[in-house]
């Protein structure tokens, strides 16, 4: 199995976008990719919109040499449903259920997105908790499980990817830390994780100190119970510039384990660039006039 990340937050956009080579089958999960509205009361500087246009231009690239695209669900970091849309053309596209376990906004989003790509799919598959194979290679999908940890934000479908080496990416769990989100990724025995992490960017606000707590519990037990080598750890948490402090105990027990704890920017042989969590020292290093 190849795993190339394509687009993620430690590489400077809203991303999750992943490529994943197996000797049967070429998959995208999540072509999408964007840019917080706002952070530090600031829009996206140049650096992060330029760094945007060129992940989509790999995406885009990457996708349409691809057999399956996934869509764990319809956050716009997650899908596209406005440009390069023959992305789809000929494809096999399997995505969260449109109507069942879905939030308002999601359905909205979900309905648009299908008229959009109506006639270009080979097939368009509903995903959740449901089970597929091409040749040698298992994908499935967990049931809907909470956008964060409750159902405000809606569900996701976290995805495992089998061809022999076991691949789980968790989509929006921002954990995890409930209890259905970590029971996919334990009783599927991954070796290894992409996992989107605690949104401790919004600390003591949209997320509490419980609900690290319970993740980094569940990150832990994760690297004790699962013949897991590499853990990546990635998306909500990298907003934070203290992510690596909010996860010591994870580390920790990793390096215990021997498990490699890294980002995807990391795993791709790339430096970190958290272009969101330093928005404001690139409009001081890189002033933009009004």
């Amino acid at each position: 199995m190849e795993i190339i990340p394509l687009a993620f937050d430690s590489l400077g956009t809203r991303s999750m976008c992943t490529h994943i080579i197996t000797k049967d089958v070429n998959i995208i999960i999540d072509p999408g990719v964007s840019l917080a509205a706002r952070r530090y009361n600031l829009p996206p500087h140049p650096v992060e919109l330029e760094r945007q246009a060129d992940h989509w231009k790999e995406i885009v690239k990457h996708t349409r040499a691809s057999d399956i695209i996934i869509i764990t669900h319809y956050h716009y970091d997650h899908h596209n449903p406005e440009e390069d849309l023959d992305i789809y053309k000929d494809k096999r596209v399997f995505i969260k259920h449109p109507k069942d376990h879905i939030n308002k906004s999601q359905t909205k989003r979900a309905a648009y997105f299908l008229k959009k790509i109506e006639g270009i799919p080979k097939e368009i598959l509903f995903s959740d908790g449901e089970q597929f194979t091409c040749n040698h290679t298992k994908i499935a999908f967990s049931p809907p499980v909470f956008h964060g940890t409750n159902n405000k934000l809606g569900y996701v479908t976290e995805v495992l990817i089998d061809d022999g080496y076991r691949l789980i990416h968790t989509s929006d769990v921002e954990g995890p830390a409930i209890p259905d989100q970590v029971d996919f990724i334990l009783e599927n025995k991954p070796n290894m994780v992409i996992l989107d992490g605690p949104l401790t960017s919004m600390l003591g606000f949209r997320y509490s100190q419980a609900n690290l707590d319970a993740s980094t519990k569940n990150m832990i037990q994760i690297i004790d119970e699962c013949p897991v080598d590499t853990l990546i750890v990635d998306h909500h948490i990298l907003r934070d510039l203290k992510w690596k402090e909010r996860l010591a105990g994870v580390f920790e027990t990793a390096q215990e384990k021997g498990v490699k704890v890294v980002t995807a920017a990391e795993f791709s042989g790339k430096p970190i660039d958290m272009l969101e969590a330093h928005r404001r020292e690139l409009y001081k290093e890189h002033p933009v006039s009004s």
